[in-house]
Parts: structure tokens; C-alpha cells; sequence
């Protein structure tokens, strides 16, 4: 049997959020604490109700910084803040709101809130957020990942003044590549006076290629300014046991909200963020029966999935792969499609394949294209103009597309959560969706074992027969030789 690792009793024991999001909407006005000014910006922006998320983060949030963000002395310094819940489930405005409002009443501009994402979409997408909600309030929101110059990035952050440097932005929203640059080449951009970091899709953050700027940021956050000499009384130290001399001074809390649709379970990875007495907020368990039994045998459910999505499976060999796809578009009539690959490449080629194909209006969605084609692709994507999109993983984690019907795994997903948030860009706030995967046979046990141990049972086999896909064959043959041409 396999050895339970010790969980601290946060994850053991964490608030639960329903997962049922059209259930369980939350009018506007019955979560306490909004500030009139963002009621009202939530109302022209036709929010009426919170998700179960919002419903409960927002107040959390709000709450820990109900003394200010400065806090004084007998101020208890504010726990640190999990979120676990799945994609399409509102965990975007369930951080801005709050931060916003926290941010209102500040007086001088220094940057208060840091949200660290890692890809510049979801960085672009939260960064509108914020905007819509800052607009009109006099704070500043900067985005930096990369898509302005170096410089250009500095002059939106600080501005230098006879007196030294001042900040130009009250929140950043940054990818980590850039923001470790800034933070150790850009002179006067301090995060001494941090209040807020924002990690969002954690686990991918947590993985390796990030922990650094992770670890960066909090360095910088614990700088103090002493070296410039201007500003003893807010240096902060690393939080220690409250003595008299620590308690004389007031000290900035920074306190880490930390947000994911597959936030790790894993204790000895979540004790590297270095956690203070962290809250966890999850839909990620298993429902309880009316007379207090676990529905299934299974107890395991680490991941939620949207209520509305319905999952299914095709075993299929590798020469029908294309096939089925074209089968699924013109016969089956299938529209607003995502198609996921495991690459840049096999995305590539399969786009052309379809194109040369024909019938089907289709573009590719994958880091080869510059953003601002990215975008355009997406806005027809979502106005129906176009029908197939082909994505790589990278590009589609975390973004919103509105009104994806299907989501198609091209190229079994090898892990679970590539799957989990592949078939999450469907079925997104209530609505409903289907996910298909294309198994080659010899993959099959393993994609479902995969599944199981996942939790996840209500995946159903759906074979297509060969006679359905011969019409399509000799087109299908025909299409190949044009792309062999053009590839030569």
C-alpha cells in the first residue's frame, strides 16, 4: 500500500466551494464588503452574481486587509491564501475585485500588487481585468511580458526625478522571464513596498523553471531601502517572532494568494512557497452522499472538471487520426472546434493538412505566430468565423475562449493535467461541452488507467467505424500529395 504523505491540516482540512456554478450563484449584493464604486463597475460590466469562488474569495481577501494593508501594531499579520478550483470558474475577478478595493484610498503610487502568470495571454487577459475595474480610480495597472521593448517596459514602470526614483504603477501583472529582468536591471523599480503576490496557475509556477522568480520577487520584497537611505521605518524583515523592536515599526505585510485549477496536494513543493498560515479554498473533493457516505467507491478526487462537460474517447490507429478529425467537421458537422497536439510542429502540419483538405475553415493558434496574430485569430475564433482551431498546449492554458463547443485531443494528452486543462477551455462558466481524445490502441490502458487514478470515470468509448471515414479517403490522399508539393 502506498505511504499517505503527512498533509498539514490547511490541505487536510480546507473550505470547500461547490462545484456547481449555476446552482450556486451569488447575488452581487449579498457579499459583504464591496465597495459601492465596484458594485456599480461589476453591474455595467453585467456581473449580477458571483461564482461559489468569487463568493467566498472576496470576502477572505477583503477581510485580511480590513486594518489597511499597513498594518500596525497588534495587527495580526494576514494568512496566506490557496485557491484550488476548476478552469472557467471565476478565479480572475475573485483576486482583482479585492486587490482594487484594498488599493483605493492609497495615496502614494508604489507598486502593491504583483500577479505573476506564466504565459503572456493569461498575463494580457488579467491585465484587461484589472483595467476595466482600476478605470476611473486613479490606479495604475502596468503589463510587462516581453511584448514592448526593455525600455519601454522601464519608462511604463518608474520615472526618475530630481528626488530619485518614483513608481509609476500601483499593480504589475508580469510573465517571470521579464519581471526577473526588471527586477534585477531596472533601477528604482523596488517591490519593497509589496502588499499582494498574485501566483496564478500555481503548479506551473511551482515547477522548477519558475521557483527562481518566485524566490526572486520575495527577495526584492524583503530588500528594505536602507542602501538608499531614504526610508528606515518601512524596511521590512523576513517575518520572525514578533519583538519589541520589530514591534514598533510598522511593516507592510506581504501576503501570497496563490490560485490554480490543479493546485498540487503535494506538501514538500508547497512548502517552498513558504506559506504563512495559509487558507485553502477547494472545489477539488468528492461529494457527499444525503446520509454522509462518499458518492463512489473512490474517495481520490483530486481534480474537479466543469459540471457541464461531457467526455469520450475514440481508439483509433495513427493513419485515421486525420480522418476522424475531417469526419468530425464536415460529416458530423461539429462547429467552434479546439483541437489540441502535443507540438509546435504537429500542430503545423496537421493545419495545412486540413487546409489542403479543404471544406473546413481552420487557423493555427501556436507560439510561431506573433501575438498580435494570435489575437485576431482568436476574436474570429470566437465570433464563429472560424470553425477548427488547431493549439498547441502551451498557448491554450488558462485562456478564455468564449463559446468552444468541442474540444478535440488530437494527440493523447500524456499527463492528467494537460488533459484537465485542455477539456476545461470547454463547458466554461455553467455552459455545456464534450471533449473527445483520440487514443491510438496502444495507448488506451494507460489513458484511462491515467483517468481513473485521476478520479475521473465518466469517460465514455465512442468508436467510429471504418466504412464512415472511406468517402473521405480519397480526397484525403489527394490532400497529402498537394502537401507534400508545398512542403518540398
Amino acid at each position: 500500500s502506498q505511504v499517505q504523505p503527512f498533509l498539514p491540516q490547511w490541505l487536510a482540512q480546507p473550505k470547500r466551494l461547490q462545484k456547481r456554478i449555476k446552482d450556486n450563484l451569488c447575488p452581487v449584493r449579498d457579499v459583504p464588503g464591496i465597495h459601492p464604486r465596484l458594485l456599480k463597475k461589476l453591474q455595467m460590466n453585467g456581473i449580477q452574481s458571483f461564482f461559489p469562488v468569487q463568493a467566498e474569495v472576496i470576502p477572505a481577501i477583503l477581510q485580511s486587509a480590513s486594518n489597511g494593508y499597513l498594518m500596525g501594531r497588534g495587527g495580526y499579520r494576514p494568512k496566506d491564501i490557496c485557491v484550488s478550483a476548476p478552469t472557467g470558474s471565476g478565479k480572475t475577478l475573485s483576486f482583482v475585485i479585492p486587490i482594487v478595493q484594498v488599493l483605493l484610498d492609497r495615496v502614494v503610487c508604489h507598486v502593491r500588487a504583483l500577479v505573476v502568470l506564466p504565459t503572456k495571454e493569461l498575463a494580457q487577459q488579467v491585465s484587461k481585468v484589472f483595467n476595466i475595474y482600476t478605470d476611473g480610480t486613479g490606479l495604475k495597472v502596468v503589463l510587462i511580458t516581453g511584448q514592448k521593448s526593455f525600455a519601454k517596459e522601464q519608462e511604463m514602470l518608474v520615472q526618475k526625478k530630481v528626488t530619485g526614483y518614483c513608481s509609476l504603477a500601483d499593480i504589475v501583472v508580469a510573465t517571470p522571464g521579464r519581471l526577473t529582468d526588471h527586477i534585477n536591471q531596472t533601477p528604482g523599480f523596488s517591490l519593497t513596498q509589496l502588499r499582494f503576490l498574485i501566483v496564478d496557475e500555481a503548479d506551473r509556477m511551482i515547477d522548477d523553471m519558475h521557483q527562481n522568480c518566485l524566490n526572486q520577487i520575495v527577495k526584492a520584497a524583503f530588500q528594505g531601502e536602507n542602501h538608499s537611505g531614504s526610508n528606515m521605518l518601512f524596511q521590512r524583515t523576513k517575518p520572525g517572532p514578533v519583538t519589541a523592536a520589530s514591534s514598533c515599526s510598522p511593516q507592510i505585510p506581504l501576503q501570497k494568494l496563490l490560485f490554480s485549477a490543479t493546485l498540487t496536494q503535494d506538501p514538500e513543493k508547497l512548502q517552498q512557497l513558504d506559506l504563512f498560515q495559509p487558507q485553502l479554498f477547494t472545489s477539488v473533493y468528492s461529494e457527499k452522499n444525503k446520509d454522509g457516505t462518499e458518492t463512489g467507491q473512490d474517495t481520490t478526487n483530486k481534480y474537479t472538471l466543469p459540471e457541464g462537460l461531457s467526455q469520450c474517447y475514440v481508439p483509433c490507429d495513427l493513419n485515421s487520426k486525420p480522418l476522424l478529425l475531417l469526419y468530425f467537421m464536415l460529416k458530423m458537422r461539429f462547429t467552434r472546434v479546439l483541437c489540441f497536439t502535443n507540438s509546435r510542429e504537429a500542430s503545423h502540419r496537421l493545419f495545412l493538412l486540413v487546409q489542403a483538405f479543404g471544406g473546413v475553415t481552420v487557423a493555427e493558434f501556436s507560439s510561431r505566430l506573433p501575438p498580435n496574430e494570435r489575437k485576431r485569430t482568436m476574436k474570429e475564433f470566437e465570433q464563429g468565423k472560424i470553425q477548427l482551431l488547431i493549439s498547441t498546449d502551451a498557448t491554450a492554458r488558462g485562456i478564455d475562449v468564449k463559446g468552444v463547443n468541442y474540444v478535440i485531443n488530437y494527440d493523447a494528452p500524456q499527463f492528467i493535467r494537460t488533459y484537465i486543462h485542455r477539456v476545461g477551455r470547454t463547458a466554461r462558466a455553467g455552459q455545456t461541452g464534450v471533449a473527445f481524445s483520440l487514443v491510438l490502441r496502444i495507448q488506451e490502458r494507460r489513458f484511462l488507467r491515467m483517468l481513473r487514478d485521476a478520479g475521473i470515470r465518466d469517460i465514455e468509448k465512442h468508436p467510429v467505424k471504418g466504412n464512415s471515414l472511406k468517402p473521405l479517403v480519397q480526397q484525403y490522399e489527394g490532400a497529402l500529395c498537394k502537401l507534400e508539393k508545398t512542403v518540398k
